[in-house]
């Protein structure tokens, strides 16, 4: 009973997590409509970089800030920036919950990534599973169906930064201390968002500056109650449940932005969510 209760903790935390996300997606797009991209960027990773830093300063002293892999916490932070740079550019065109369904592809990604650069063998059921992912993609996109919008394909590009940043984070695991992951997530992007923003700065309205302070707050919340999550239970385990961020996605699009929610793109939800669900199996197995 004590165990079920543990699981069903961390059930609750990752969909708490996922929920936040997709919040955390929507601001991001309302934003792009009143500020620069980069002030965007910059508001969400410096206001995200300075709750870390006091959190786990307050817990850990200054350990987070010592790494033994620099160049892989780096390249790994360079791989968040980029996909959250090109989720958002997007996300400037293209409804929220097309934008987030296609950056699930991410996780079938992985598994390609894996066969390519770790050499990992993988069997005719995930194989199938990847096409039938990549089918998904294609559905969301709707070739053939009229017109895609040049806009998504910025999403797919935020797909494979992504899934290049959860392959190095599963490199990184076990390896490195994961306050210092953790901190160094947006750090690095922080500090060179800094200088970026500079030249292209605007004054913002106290209006729009609470909401690149909500932007930061809520990307950190959603980090905090995952890591909650995983405490509770095995990432493993917990990870498929962070899908709850496609159906808020799609419920945000449709009630904050007044989007319309076309069936290619919940076909195509769905059929990414069953590959990533049937990967996730096969791999537990």
């Amino acid at each position: 009973m004590p165990r079920f209760s543990a699981f069903l903790a961390g059930i609750l935390f990752t969909l708490a997590a996922g929920i936040s996300f997709a919040v955390q997606d929507s601001l991001g797009k309302h934003l792009t409509t009143l500020v620069p991209l980069i002030q965007l960027l910059w508001g969400r990773y410096f206001i995200q970089t300075l709750i870390m830093a006091g959190t786990l300063g307050a817990t850990r002293g200054t350990s987070f800030l010592k790494t033994s892999h620099p160049f892989l916490q780096l390249l790994r932070g360079a791989c968040l920036l980029t996909a959250t740079s090109l989720m958002y550019a997007g996300l400037s065109y293209v409804p929220l919950a097309d934008a987030t369904s296609v950056l699930f592809f991410a996780p079938i990604l992985v598994t390609v990534f894996s066969v390519v650069f770790l050499h990992e063998r993988i069997g005719i059921h995930r194989i199938a599973a990847v096409v039938a992912g990549f089918l998904g993609m294609l559905v969301v996109l709707r070739p053939g169906l009229d017109s895609i919008e040049p806009a998504l394909f910025l999403v797919v590009g935020a797909a494979v930064f992504n899934a290049a940043y959860l392959m190095l984070t599963r490199r990184l695991a076990g390896r490195d201390d994961s306050a210092s992951t953790m901190f160094n997530t947006t750090a690095p992007g922080a500090v060179l968002l800094t200088f970026l923003v500079i030249p292209v700065w605007e004054t913002p309205s106290p209006s729009v500056l609470a909401l690149m302070v909500a932007i930061g707050c809520v990307g950190s919340i959603g980090h905090a109650l995952l890591v909650r999550g995983f405490s509770f239970a095995p990432a493993s385990l917990l990870s498929p449940f962070l899908y709850i961020q496609v159906l808020a996605a799609s419920i945000l699009t449709v009630v904050v932005f007044g989007d319309p929610l076309r069936w290619t793109t919940a076909l195509g939800a769905a059929i990414l969510v069953a590959s990533g669900l049937y990967i996730w199996w096969r791999e537990n197995r």
